[in-house]
């Protein structure tokens, strides 16, 4: 008998039995924590993010420095206008096809929430952060994160968000490894991710 046969005997002998009652599954993790927004920033810059801590008065400044030669940014069309700086065009997205939003400098988004303990920030389509594709295509992301949208922990994160909504989750830039562990960003999205945090 092989160990093949040995799995699909088992398997056989519990289905058989018709006992369909639910498992109950064990909730008593940790569902909350201290909320420690150095840890945020900690976490983000370990995934090598860019964070700036400003005041919202200072975003379109801080914008323009990450962008010292302007460019093209992709907003969502509910991002706050005043978050942008002269130097940069606006190129709001109304649809706007994959290669005009690759073409882009950057996107700015705003975003759900931001989780302490990981230092993953979630975007959940909301009008100031856009569609999935913008988090996806341009080679550098500027999120703005308010200290109100940080939570300490996962399962805080995931009882504020509506599951209905598309959730993207984003720690750092993107990256993945070759076959020598070398670190390659930007194959999958932005190579370049920087977090403004708000007070």
């Amino acid at each position: 008998m092989t160990s093949r046969d040995v799995v699909l005997g088992r398997l056989r002998a519990a289905l058989a039995t018709g006992d369909a009652a639910p498992v109950e599954v064990p909730r008593d993790y940790r569902h909350t924590g201290t909320l420690d927004l150095d840890k945020l920033v900690e976490r983000l810059t370990d995934y090598r993010a860019h964070v700036h801590r400003v005041t919202e008065a200072a975003v379109a400044e801080t914008i323009a420095g990450i962008l010292p030669t302007g460019g093209t940014v992709v907003v969502p069309p509910g991002l706050p206008p005043s978050w942008l700086p002269s130097t940069v065009t606006a190129l709001p997205d109304d649809g706007l096809d994959n290669a005009r939003i690759a073409a882009a400098d950057a996107v700015v988004t705003a975003a759900a929430l931001a989780i302490a303990q990981t230092g993953t920030v979630v975007l959940d389509g909301s009008p100031d952060q856009g569609r999935r594709v913008l988090s996806l295509l341009p080679d550098r992301h500027i999120c703005v994160v308010r200290a109100d949208q940080v939570v300490a922990t996962v399962p805080e994160a995931v009882a504020r968000l509506t599951p209905h909504r598309p959730l993207t989750w984003i720690s750092g830039p993107s990256a993945t490894s070759d076959i020598e562990l070398i670190r390659v960003e930007g194959v999958h999205g932005p190579r370049q991710m920087h977090v403004i945090l708000l007070p």
